[in-house]
């Protein structure tokens, strides 16, 4: 195109894309049945934001550049990795301490087996479950997740960073975030035994909450690839093994998971925690001025 295109024009070619591409996906998940056995349409869906940011991108600029394909220093992409463990722990290992929940002998056992670990003890079970899912999982669910973080945190973020500060671009991505997974949770069977008011109050203060880090991760790295390591990083270790491990005692349900209360209070003080550092969400030499003047077609100063 002939002119730099607005920050508040790709964001709109952006969602209507990604929420029509959705659209599709949407329908073929919840005529399947739900998520279950779905998993095609699942990675279709989780692709829908990363092809629509693509699609801009060429649309706006003829170029890729400018979404973070960069990898930026190794901490950040360390600390994204770490994370999701970090707060799993602060939620599921209280529950079973406490009696909240408790450890799933059986799953445990069934997931040692599927390693090739064979029969061990509760702990050591555990840890060596952990160390296995943190590397072979977290690298399968990366393709997965990129597919999401190239639309949320390689476009969206940035954009709306150019158009209002720290605060507003973590609550407006993780808002909308927040929303695409709505149809799932209403209508597919994404979501706990838990009413469906309370699931998506949980899901959307945890989502909210997460985008705080994700979003200051992304602008001060420059880089996409701690979005992907952190969102693949979560899915792994809150879906695929601490959900598995727990064994529902009652309350169970309520506390944890991606529809509980504990993980939705815990990523609210972890967002809280970044929001302190917000001053700090740019890399050195890039100002708020400098992110909200103009660039040259495809060009991005967090690149």
């Amino acid at each position: 195109m002939g002119t730099t295109p607005t920050p508040t024009r790709k964001i709109a070619v952006f969602l209507t894309l990604t929420f029509g591409l959705s659209s599709v996906f949407y329908l073929l998940i919840i005529a399947h049945g739900g998520m279950r056995g779905a998993g095609i349409y699942v990675l279709g869906l989780m692709w829908c934001p990363g092809l629509s940011a693509l699609l801009t991108q060429l649309y706006f600029h003829r170029s890729l550049r400018g979404l973070g394909w960069g990898w930026g220093k190794t901490r950040f992409q360390v600390a994204s990795y770490l994370l999701p463990l970090a707060y799993a722990a602060c939620v599921y290992v209280p529950v079973w301490l406490f009696g909240l929940g408790e450890l799933n002998g059986e799953n445990l056992r069934k997931m040692a087996e599927a390693a090739g670990l064979g029969s061990l003890p509760g702990l050591l079970g555990v840890g060596l479950i952990l160390l296995i899912s943190a590397t072979l999982g977290v690298v399968g669910g990366a393709v997965s997740a990129l597919g999401e973080e190239i639309g949320w945190r390689g476009l969206l973020v940035p954009e709306l960073g150019r158009l209002t500060k720290f605060t507003n671009t973590a609550l407006l991505s993780g808002s909308i975030w927040a929303l695409w997974h709505f149809p799932l949770i209403l209508f597919a069977d994404y979501r706990s035994e838990t009413p469906v008011w309370y699931a998506i109050l949980c899901f959307t203060v945890m989502v909210v909450g997460l985008s705080f880090p994700l979003a200051w991760l992304r602008l001060r790295s420059g880089s996409v690839w701690t979005a992907m390591f952190l969102h693949a990083s979560h899915n792994v270790f809150i879906q695929g093994i601490f959900d598995g491990l727990t064994t529902d005692l009652g309350p169970t349900e309520w506390i944890i998971g991606e529809f509980g209360a504990g993980l939705a209070i815990v990523t609210a003080v972890l967002g809280y925690l970044f929001w302190r550092m917000r001053e700090r969400a740019l890399p050195p030499g890039c100002s708020q001025e400098s992110l909200e003047a103009p660039d040259e077609p495809g060009e991005d100063p967090r690149k």
